[in-house]
């Protein structure tokens, strides 16, 4: 067994930079490279370009890093666990053993599928699940009909089966994202899968490294502590045999690696914290333990895990309408009322009732809308947005745009051709019982032949199905703080806190983290869900919900229905509502000054 074992990621999201891969390899030890390319939005892609050439679904960028890496990975005995594979992970599995066979390496390559079961939802509905969206409890009945892809979140037992058979490079379909880290522990260490703390761990790690550069120093509220922003340096785990680990980088790359950083990107894309769900493990983010441990090194330690459950999570995509979108820029004196007169003409003359449009200042208040000062930009480019089952609605909508060029204001200019009319898929995310989902896992050989395949039953025996209630209302009693005085000063928000957002469907979360414990039991007091919900009015229909984490000084704010259906089916040009974390830290607070000045001498 090894005593130390380094995972590192290359990728974050299907578009990421394409020369990680290769600075990962190059840049020092390391014995795994993980790659995550999925999301909701990319499997609705990947489905809509399978729909046009059957051959596809996989994601194209994997193929092109094994082409430019494959001799590298097999020197440098380094294994490669991806879900590339997308909705095709066969296909995708056989073009990389053509490329090892044209370069004469000898990789072994093994295909994890079995997630896929779009063929057999009239086997489960109705007689054996009602696949009820979890998220808005809607009938799955409603859109049966017109359902194009249903995905299984797979777990580790069918890669650790892969890394079994002696696989170098496992292309897997739609596992969850931080499987493919918990798989090489087990694998290496020897965990038992009902080792719920170990592999709650494993989790995490999986967690801070999964979205690539995020943790490294990427979309970082300091920003400017960072000097060097080429070479960006990508993250590693060195775990231990106890479940401990350090995250880091390699030596001489770009970005950096603090507590900081970490902390921003374990509130990323989070819920409950005190339950986090995966197919392996219900890990409990309040229980997370951080230390500095030395330059560019975070030591992370005291994770608690709780069994998992007898359900998988299930992403479905189905067709739901159509889009389309214009853009026109308008600059110099008066931009933003020239702007509002030619939305105003443009929506008025095209004089159809659409089931959603959306008009949009871009460089103006787009992402912020009435959060942000008005201040009068040199130049704005106006999007307007419509969406319908109607598709004449739409093509109308797009002849619709040109014919303002010249019939408005002043300072316009074209920015594009005619609209496109798109294909709506939008998001179901439902639950199936694992004892209906078997995966397969495929070993090839040069030629792309099957091997040896190895069918993996989903229920390990160690699952239990717990009913969670909330933990807290949203917002427990602050605690008090006593200050020798009354007076303030004011602040932005991003002087005493960091922050960072994303999304799940319809539903954004905002991370905020305090700079230090005084300033955490100050904005418990201040950051509540009323002034959540006033300030983001103009974008959240639903509740607000706050969570705490005192371990990592932390609210976790989730904002329902507050983006205009999330994913594909979103008109907001913020369709996952990245950008709201930094619309919460441009606020003013006043902050007593005694406390304020407790952190500046810190």
């Amino acid at each position: 067994m090894k005593n130390k074992l380094r995972i590192a990621n290359a990728g974050g999201f299907w578009g990421d930079d394409l020369s990680a891969f290769r600075r990962q390899l190059e840049g020092g030890e390391i014995d795994y490279i993980t790659m995550d390319f999925l999301a909701e939005i990319t499997m609705s892609i990947l489905r809509k370009q399978q729909l046009r050439n059957p051959v596809l679904g996989y994601v194209t960028d994997f193929i092109d890093q094994i082409e430019e890496n494959a001799e590298l990975i097999k020197e440098r005995n380094v294994k490669v666990i991806t879900n590339a594979g997308g909705i095709n992970p066969g296909k995708c599995g056989s073009i990389i053993t053509e490329i090892l066979k044209r370069k004469n390496i000898d990789l072994k390559v093994a295909v994890v599928d079995g997630d896929n079961i779009i063929e057999n939802i009239s086997e489960y509905y109705p007689q054996k699940e009602s696949f009820e969206n979890l998220e808005t409890k809607e009938n799955f009945e409603q859109i049966q009909s017109r359902v194009q892809s249903a995905n299984v979140y797979l777990g580790i037992p069918p890669i650790v089966k892969a890394l079994e058979l002696g696989a170098d490079i496992i292309v897997c379909g739609r596992v969850t994202d931080t499987s493919i880290t918990i798989a090489p522990m087990v694998y290496e260490f020897g965990w038992q899968l009902n080792d719920w703390d170990k592999i709650a761990s494993g989790l995490v790690a999986g967690h801070i490294i999964e979205c690539g550069a995020q943790s490294t120093g990427g979309n970082f509220t300091d920003w400017k502590l960072i000097d060097k922003w080429d070479n960006f340096g990508y993250p590693i785990v060195e775990v231990f045999p106890d479940s401990s680990f350090v995250v880091t980088k390699h030596d001489n790359t770009g970005g950096i690696v603090t507590v900081d950083t970490v902390r921003e990107q374990l509130v990323y894309e989070m819920g409950d914290p005190s339950f986090y769900i995966s197919p392996d493990v219900i890990a409990n983010f309040l229980t997370i333990q951080l230390a500095d441990d030395g330059k560019n090194r975070v030591k992370v330690w005291g994770i608690k895990g709780e069994p998992s459950t007898e359900t998988f999570k299930v992403s479905m995509a189905y067709q739901d309408g159509y889009s389309a979108s214009g853009t026109i820029i308008i600059s110099g004196d008066n931009a933003v009322e020239k702007a509002e007169i030619f939305a105003e003409a443009f929506w008025t003359r095209i004089n159809l009732e659409f089931e959603k449009t959306n008009t949009e200042f871009i460089g103006y208040n787009a992402c912020q809308k009435s959060m942000v000062p008005e201040i009068e930009p040199n130049e704005v480019l106006l999007k307007l947005s419509v969406y319908d089952n109607d598709k004449n609605k739409l093509t109308e909508f797009a002849k619709g745009i040109a014919p303002l060029i010249l019939s408005g204001p002043p300072g316009v200019a074209v920015t594009g051709g005619r609209p496109r009319i798109q294909n709506v898929m939008s998001y179901w995310p439902t639950l199936i019982s694992k004892k209906l989902i078997s995966a397969k896992v495929a070993l090839l050989d040069r030629n792309g032949e099957i091997v040896k395949t190895e069918i993996v039953e989903s229920l390990t025996g160690y699952e239990q199905n717990p009913i969670k209630a909330k933990t807290s209302d949203g917002q427990r009693k602050p605690v008090i703080f006593k200050t020798s005085d009354n007076e303030t000063v004011t602040v932005k928000l991003r002087e005493i806190c960091l922050a960072r957002s994303g999304d799940k469907g319809d539903v954004s979360n905002i991370g905020v983290l305090a700079r230090s414990e005084s300033i955490y039991n100050y904005i418990q007091e201040t950051l509540t869900r009323e002034y959540i919900k006033d300030l983001f009015k103009d974008f959240c229909k639903g509740e607000v919900i706050r969570y705490e984490m005192d371990n990592l000084l932390a609210l976790n704010f989730l904002l329902e229905k507050s983006l205009d259906g999330g994913g594909t089916k979103s008109l907001m040009i913020d369709a996952q509502g990245k950008t709201f974390a930094s619309a919460l830290l441009n606020q003013k607070l006043s902050v007593p000054k005694e406390l304020f000045e407790e952190l500046n001498n810190n």
